[in-house]
């Protein structure tokens, strides 16, 4: 329950203020529907008892009225106000932290981004954010609520009723919300968390069968496929039943509670009122305020469904928001002043995770102010590993990596990423028109711009038999050839215009005309950048002005 506690302080951090009211609300709601019934009690026992003494006619019956529809009035306006300041408040925090777990998301380190599938990520992300909400609605408020409730309630009623009877009433109260929150709660906790990993596994293998449902018509899984959403749909409703099996059990004992506090109520009164210690109208308040404060546990109910939920969920946001950061604030904000060489390697040493062996070791490179060069080697010797680490994708076990002369791990990110841009093989396309993916590099992109660059990169001709800039690439750029969407990418990547522009295999899978096209586009289109290329093709190696083996 860590997580819930440490999840809960960043919720409250920044609405504070809004939560304290809301929790001050919520006291004030509960004491007014306990003070409600116990006044009516009263006046019902008092106007009754005034009535067969024969002095009803001088009993006041209008500031006992008064005080009920004050109350009533209160508790109403109040329960209005509390749920309306701490619903904004925690949907304002909740907006804020999902914030916050994207920019942490978006900064990770690479090799986990390479593992994280976009859509299964974000849908992960919401509904962790979602559940939280229930932490301070559901958990956190009513229960501090409940707490103070039930001890003014019972300095409230010791005063009028005797200790006796206020401890009853107070004291079984509390001790059921312990019960609930510690021994029912443990046991769904474990049904509410399966049942919420189950809802997930839904969504991810129903993305999968829409998103893949034409390969899996060919291969004949599609059926296999649709199984597997079903199977989990099952074990989703088999887990609720459990949950919703101990919220019915939560409400018997509820029930049962209040009915013991009651009942315990009247049989205290009745020996008060003959042993003259109380009269009929202040025994009957003891007995309506236990029933009213039924309703300091009754959330407990919800509460214990969804424990499990929310403390899965919370862990999950705590573990991403403690995860380590792998991009680098930096304090320099510029690069060296000499600038003697575009960029420069010394001693570069990587190995992923606890691999024995290093992917690179001690290598090192320097490359000149608009040089073209190609890294080349075998397949596996750390060509692309060497450029993500150009692009402070990923950090060195040893050596530094000098952009202009200035160390890279030294730079604020928005400073290093004016400078280098990197082209990964496989490069990300979001649903929309040819026009919006380029704008995603800059925003005030015009058509002229637009057509240029398609054209450096062998586009123009085919986006204008399509429809022109106005046609829909598809989800991932599935409407366009596995060759196109890498030249849509590279056209983005142009359109930076960056000192230094790094490549990673650019002409794969293109035939010699058009990766000779390419090639010159990007000549053009960045006739003073410094360019470096993981090449494999003969092609990419005579474009480039020096090669460099990496073994």
């Amino acid at each position: 329950m860590k997580a819930v506690w440490r999840v809960l302080g960043l919720i409250v951090q920044k609405q504070r203020w809004l939560f304290a009211l809301g929790a001050l609300l919520s006291v004030v709601v509960l004491l007014s529907g306990i003070a409600l019934l116990g006044v009516s009690g009263w006046f019902i026992t008092a106007a009754a008892a005034a009535g067969i003494a024969g002095v009803g006619a001088v009993f006041d019956v209008f500031r006992p009225s008064a005080s009920i529809r004050f109350l009533a009035i209160g508790r109403t306006a109040g329960r209005y106000g509390e749920r309306l300041i701490t619903h904004d408040a925690t949907m304002r925090a909740l907006a804020g932290l999902r914030v916050t777990l994207l920019e942490r998301l978006v900064r990770a380190p690479f090799d986990r981004m390479a593992r994280l599938r976009g859509a299964q990520a974000l849908n992960r992300l919401m509904a962790d954010v979602d559940a939280l909400d229930a932490i301070p609605l559901r958990l956190v408020l009513p229960v501090g609520a409940g707490l103070i409730t039930l001890t003014v309630a019972f300095a409230g009623l010791w005063w009028m009723t005797g200790f006796f009877g206020a401890l009853w009433v107070a004291g079984i109260y509390a001790a059921l919300g312990f019960v609930l929150l510690i021994f029912v709660a443990r046991t769904a906790f474990d049904a509410s968390r399966r049942a919420e990993r189950a809802s997930q596994a839904i969504r991810s293998r129903f993305i999968d069968l829409i998103r893949a449902r034409n390969d899996l018509a060919v291969f004949g899984l599609l059926e296999q496929q649709a199984g597997k959403v079903l199977d989990a749909d099952q074990r989703a409703r088999n887990e609720r039943r459990k949950v919703f099996g101990k919220e019915r059990l939560t409400g018997v004992l509820l029930g049962t509670g209040s009915a013991i506090v009651v009942g315990g109520a009247m049989l205290i009164g009745d020996a008060s009122i003959g042993s003259g210690q109380l009269t009929a109208p202040m025994a009957a308040i003891l007995v309506f305020a236990g029933l009213a404060l039924v309703e300091v546990v009754m959330p407990l109910r919800r509460a214990v469904a969804e424990m499990g939920r929310m403390a899965d969920a919370a862990r999950r946001v705590d573990w991403s928001l403690s995860a380590p950061d792998d991009q680098t604030s930096g304090k320099a904000t510029g690069v060296g002043e000499e600038k003697p060489v575009a960029l420069q390697l010394d001693g570069i040493t990587f190995r992923h995770g606890a691999a024995h062996l290093p992917v690179v070791e001690d290598f090192s490179l320097s490359v000149g102010l608009g040089e073209r060069l190609a890294l080349i080697g075998p397949s596996g010797r750390g060509k692309s590993t060497l450029l993500l680490i150009m692009a402070r994708l990923l950090n060195p076990e040893r050596g530094t990596v000098r952009l202009l002369g200035a160390d890279i791990s030294m730079m604020a990110e928005p400073d290093f990423r004016n400078h280098v841009t990197l082209l990964l093989q496989r490069s990300a396309l979001m649903a929309g028109s040819v026009r919006e993916a380029l704008a995603i590099s800059k925003p005030d992109l015009t058509d002229d711009e637009a057509w240029r660059l398609l054209d450096a990169v062998g586009l123009a001709e085919t986006i204008r038999n399509r429809g022109g800039l106005d046609y829909q690439i598809g989800e991932s750029g599935h409407r366009l050839s596995g060759g196109e969407g890498r030249r849509l990418a590279l056209a983005r990547a142009l359109l930076r215009n960056p000192d230094i522009l790094l490549l990673d295999e650019v002409t794969e899978g293109l035939d010699p005309d058009t990766a000779k096209k390419v090639l010159s586009g990007i000549d053009d289109m960045c006739p003073d950048a410094t360019i470096i290329v993981a090449a494999h093709r003969q092609i990419e190696r005579d474009w480039a002005l020096r090669e460099i083996t990496v073994e």
